[in-house]
């Protein structure tokens, strides 16, 4: 029996993602289109890298008596959108995301995930948690939510990411999201799903430290920051669009335990906050960095 909440249902808003080059009028062309169609605007945001000219804006408007249907907004857009060469992406607020979860065996930012999911912190729906070891099974049957196991050696890796990417689009999955799942996806696997549609999240030390037991390794260094990254996940490991990143102080009186601790709640917070953003729709990126709007 599930249990999860659904976010309680809003007044249907689109929007709107553009990315261009920096030109006089393109904020007034925007807004007039919304406003000419009986729009009214509930968030607008824009940023300007001087650096390469560009314009990014995130647009969102009530639908409550907008003058075009939804399937003829994007086609009335484009005269726009041509105008001033822009990429854009336009999306609604009832659009439908349903997320997947990859997980191993530290269950902290899968727990993290679903209890806000049920507390109604992210607009989707969460059909589905795959990993690689059985310890997360109590969690999905606690939250009624479907478990698939893919035990991963060198030797089976590609015919189990091959039963995994039919499964995912089986379930129709839109956001991938890496809770701690420690296996590296491959270039096939990756290139199954759209760009940007795979989040990750990972310690990050200053300094840094790799491989096995990188909490041990920051205790015996005796590190005095601890942080954690989110990013998408591109071919290029962990080389992907950053959304998200943090840190916490350590002292000398912390343990090892503490690091833990510090880290592993550290984790939960950024990639709650990446994720969150994401199903907002209101990460733009570019040039293998982000804009993430307000």
């Amino acid at each position: 029996m599930k249990t999860s909440t659904k976010i309680k249902s809003t007044p249907s808003h689109a929007i709107l993602l553009i990315s261009c080059p920096d030109q006089k009028g393109i904020t007034a062309s925007v807004t007039n289109f919304v406003f000419e169609n009986n729009g009214n605007i509930v968030h607008a945001d824009q940023h300007i890298d001087e650096q390469s000219n560009t314009f990014f804006m995130r647009i969102e408007w009530s639908l409550k008596g907008f003058k075009l249907e939804q399937q003829a907004i994007g086609k009335h857009f484009e005269q726009i959108a041509s105008r001033f060469k822009m990429k854009w992406q336009l999306s609604f607020s009832q659009d439908s995301c349903r997320m997947a979860v990859f997980v191993s065996k530290r269950l902290h930012c899968l727990y993290d995930l679903l209890i806000r999911h049920r507390s109604g912190q992210f607009a989707c729906d969460i059909p589905l948690i795959i990993s690689n070891h059985p310890d997360g099974q109590a969690v999905a049957k606690e939250f009624g939510i479907e478990y698939a196991l893919f035990p991963i050696t060198p030797q089976n890796k590609r015919r189990q990411e091959v039963k995994q990417i039919e499964l995912l689009q089986k379930k129709r999955i839109g956001l991938i999201v890496l809770a701690r799942y420690h296996q590296i996806l491959s270039a096939p696997f990756i290139k199954a799903f759209s760009t940007n549609q795979i989040i990750n999240i990972h310690h990050s030390f200053l300094p840094a430290f790799v491989g096995a037991n990188p909490y041990l390794q920051a205790y015996q260094k005796g590190v005095k920051i601890i942080g954690a990254t989110s990013h998408y996940v591109t071919e290029e490991l962990d080389q992907g669009p950053i959304i998200e990143q943090d840190t916490v102080r350590i002292s000398h009186r912390d343990s090892l335990s503490d690091l833990i601790r510090k880290g592993e709640d550290l984790e939960k917070i950024v990639l709650s906050r990446a994720v969150r953003w994401h199903l907002q729709k209101k990460i733009l990126c570019y040039a293998n960095k982000t804009v993430v709007f307000d």
